[in-house]
């Protein structure tokens, strides 16, 4: 069964790339050009379009640590389709679990001038212990996800939500969502409270995220439709997420408050630095699986080489997986990106110096049995550096953890990686 999945995958996404292909031959030279710079767009937002219908790549193949190879299809449809509604949809495969994930849903516009969208879905997947997204986040894609490949930690989720996307102005973007969530840990774990033990539970839940981009410009197209036209910064995001304890059997209550702030500065000399503020805390009886880790991408083996993976964007490269949990935490990033090497035409690596530090501490300890991990109110801290492109889109990246965390064996402080960038 398996290898006949991969093998329709395969077979169904050559097939698109070819009917792409002999679509495009067949325009004239000015419409393909247009056509080819609006594809390389889609595809670098993730998407493979076709007429009807646009495949996201984010689906197409994946690894990690509980699921090995991960592999599906998924997509939406667009506006040729309809302009006033449209349906999402993604099927995947994990071969280590054996088992299928998959998610349908839809949205309603009720307003173009203010891009308001009723969206409704079903889930059954995946995710990652102590992660958190922001709702309002941009669609961010990669061809290479890196710290996926190690992340063993994840726990079950049949997630059913309803949502409303708004726009109070161009520059702030709202979305609220409230969501039913039936949760099961894949690894051995028991939430102690009040004398009972839970390992699997229910959460109804409610999240509101605001967006703020004071200093991006936007103007209206020929379509009518709000475009940024300048992508000004510092931008500000802000989320709040409260768990309704007895509504619709939902066994906790708890709530977040999260926030971001990006802020990146052009030097005269074509110099680049970017900083980064996240911060978050939890209040009430919060599970672990809803508590931070700070993201981290370092694999919990003992020498170097056997530790030697890709590094990712925003993550700390010293951190083991699954070392520390917090239920309040802030995280400080800072980049500084050397003009490239102008060593040729086409050929021009990068070094981007990095600097990261995080801080933050849990209460009830107690209550999170069959796991251990640590806290981070000493503070944690490494810094680093990478050079980019160094062949096709590859580079390498090397950290160094010091300060309160510096372990006892010189090796564990050191993290030696690839790194990949690839821009359209």
């Amino acid at each position: 069964m398996a290898k006949f999945c991969t093998l329709a995958f395969f077979s169904l996404f050559s097939w698109l790339m070819t009917g792409q292909s002999m679509a495009e031959s067949n325009s004239e030279p000015i419409q393909d050009s247009i056509k080819k710079r609006q594809f390389l767009k889609q595809l670098g937002d993730g998407y493979l379009p076709t007429k009807y219908f646009n495949f996201d790549l984010r689906y197409l193949i994946k690894y990690n640590q509980y699921e090995a190879l991960r592999t599906g299809l998924g997509g939406i449809t667009n506006d040729a389709f309809s302009e006033k509604f449209r349906l999402n949809t993604y099927v995947v495969y994990g071969f280590g679990d054996q088992r299928f994930k998959y998610s349908f849903g839809g949205g309603l516009r009720l307003s173009k001038n203010t891009n308001t969208w009723l969206n409704a879905s079903y889930t059954d997947d995946l995710q990652e212990t102590g992660s958190s997204t922001f709702l309002t986040d941009k669609r961010f894609f990669s061809f290479f996800e890196p710290r996926l490949l190690n992340i063993s930690l994840f726990h079950k989720i049949i997630s059913k939500s309803i949502s409303l996307e708004h726009e109070l102005s161009p520059k702030i973007l709202t979305e609220t969502q409230f969501s039913f969530n039936d949760i099961n840990p894949t690894y051995p774990y028991e939430f102690v409270l009040n004398g009972d033990n839970y390992h699997s539970f229910n959460l109804s839940m409610m999240k509101l995220a605001i967006q703020w981009s004071p200093f991006s410009d936007f103007e209206m197209n020929d379509n009518g439709d709000v475009k940024e036209i300048k992508n000004g910064y510092p931008k500000f995001t802000f989320q709040y997420t409260k768990s309704f304890k007895d509504v619709f059997k939902s066994d906790f209550n708890f709530s977040k408050f999260e926030f971001k702030a990006i802020q990146q500065i052009k030097h005269i000399n074509d110099n680049f630095s970017e900083i980064t503020l996240v911060s978050g805390i939890a209040n009430g009886n919060t599970p672990l699986t809803h508590l931070y880790h700070t993201y981290p991408n370092n694999i919990n083996k003992e020498k170097i080489l056997r530790r030697f993976s890709v590094a990712g964007t925003n993550s700390f490269e010293t951190m083991f997986f699954n070392e520390f949990f917090s239920d309040k935490f802030a995280t400080l990033q800072l980049k500084h990106a050397i003009k490239p090497f102008n060593i040729s035409d086409r050929y021009k690596p990068q070094l981007v110096l990095i600097t990261r530090f995080a801080i933050g501490d849990i209460d009830h300890v107690e209550r999170h049995q069959d796991i251990t991990f640590g806290s981070l109110k000493k503070g944690y801290t490494e810094s680093g550096f990478e050079i980019n492109k160094l062949l096709f889109g590859f580079g390498l990246s090397f950290a160094y953890r010091y300060g309160a965390y510096h372990l006892p064996n010189f090796d564990d402080n050191v993290a030696f990686k690839f790194t990949f960038n690839v821009t359209f």
